[in-house]
């Protein structure tokens, strides 16, 4: 899988940070693309994120306000202010009723993560909400099994209920497998390698964008590991 750069944007939310300081670490595998975090990779807004993290991410629609503005996608605080101006981009942003399939596989460690949600393109405010497709942490890796989570996130659209949680599953990350969401304005139905896991109701209608990363937080071990996440496609 080559990274389409018409469909996504190899930066991670860079109005908070900037392109340079935001740019995914990735390379082509065959016929698969791989996000990665490199022992040099630098801190994702280093000066502001509690707790210090670091990520490799790409996102399909990206825009900002002005630098000073507080305009921007996916805040992490209150008051937070944009630090370079992003120019509208727009992917792709699926609205329903839609499928997105997304598969994968990951190399974890204890302090770190891979995820696959979509969220609100906040070309108004209260559009913010998200839908978690998949979200696993190598903490919650056991032998045999790990823990799932999805659902939805509300955030500031207070028309989504806030309904998340963890599913744990007889399977292996480090292996591909396929997680999916089948959404309608109605509801959204999580599914793990086609067998559905868990239900929400009142998910957001409005166009939503996808994001896609592995992340690894510094402060939870001192295990030297490289984080990826593997992935075969997402349709």
């Amino acid at each position: 899988m080559q990274l389409d750069t018409s469909v996504w944007s190899p930066y991670y939310l860079p109005h908070w940070s900037s392109r340079a300081a935001s740019a995914a670490s990735y390379e082509q595998v065959g016929s698969d693309l791989r996000l990665f975090i490199p022992p040099e990779q630098g801190l994702w807004c280093a000066d502001d994120h509690q707790p210090p993290l670091r990520v490799s991410g790409i996102q399909s629609g990206n825009y900002s306000g002005p630098v000073g503005s507080t305009v921007g996608q996916q805040p992490f605080r209150d008051g937070q202010l944009v630090r370079e101006e992003q120019e509208p981009f727009w992917g792709w942003t699926p609205t329903a009723p839609a499928r997105i399939e997304l598969r994968a596989r990951a190399d974890l460690s204890p302090r770190s993560m891979v995820s696959l949600w979509m969220v609100g393109l906040e070309d108004q405010p209260e559009r913010c909400a998200e839908i978690c497709v998949m979200e696993v942490f190598g903490n919650a890796l056991e032998p045999g099994s790990t823990a799932v989570g999805c659902g939805l996130h509300s955030f500031r659209d207070p028309s989504v209920p806030d309904d998340f949680t963890t599913v744990r599953l007889p399977i292996d990350v480090a292996e591909f497998h396929t997680y999916a969401v089948e959404w309608t304005a109605e509801q959204a139905e999580f599914y793990v390698d086609d067998q559905p896991v868990r239900r929400c109701a009142g998910p957001p209608a409005y166009p939503m964008q996808l994001m896609l990363a592995v992340f690894d937080f510094p402060e939870w071990s001192d295990h030297q590991h490289v984080p990826s996440f593997t992935v075969d496609y997402v349709r």
